[in-house]
């Protein structure tokens, strides 16, 4: 059997590459994210996509060539007709807020790709607990096996 697959989403690009915070909260999320991008191919298969390198790709010219610079080393998942669907299901849902588009697609392609994992650290739409329980239970009651939404450092448990 391979290594679980993880779909990597904006967010740790985002938190791997960025300046140290003086946050400590922050600071301590990007040394988990640092750590837990070290090890991930000894125990992982990561994948980003498409929506994951326009992501990337916004902002500072600086810190956007960074995280595509890291995101070039994945391979892509790709979009396919059915990651809309889903998506656009899981807003109708209300599992995902309607504003939220890109976080939708990011669960409806880790979903139709059958990834293991979402690696994120977007607490808002992915992965706090009760988010996390709606997606699962919304996402099975459509007839898929829904991937684990986890941090960085949830999935360090791995390397336990």
């Amino acid at each position: 059997m391979g290594l679980p697959t993880v779909y990597v989403e904006t967010s740790v690009i985002s938190y791997l590459t960025s300046r140290p915070s003086r946050d400590l909260l922050i600071a301590a999320r990007q040394e988990a994210t640092r750590e837990w991008w070290d090890l991930r191919d000894t125990r992982f298969k990561p994948f980003v996509s498409k929506l994951v390198l326009q992501e990337a790709s916004a902002g500072d010219p600086v810190a956007a060539y960074n995280r595509l610079r890291i995101c070039r080393s994945l391979p892509l998942l790709a979009i396919e007709e059915d990651c809309q669907s889903l998506a656009d299901a899981l807003i109708a849902a209300k599992s995902v807020p309607a504003t939220e588009q890109e976080d939708a697609l990011h669960i409806a392609l880790a979903t139709v790709s059958k990834v293991d994992f979402i690696a994120t650290w977007n607490f808002s739409h992915l992965v706090g607990p009760v988010i996390k329980f709606r997606l699962q239970t919304q996402i099975q009651s459509m007839g898929f096996s829904p991937p684990i939404l986890a941090t960085p450092e949830e999935l360090l448990e791995m390397f336990a």
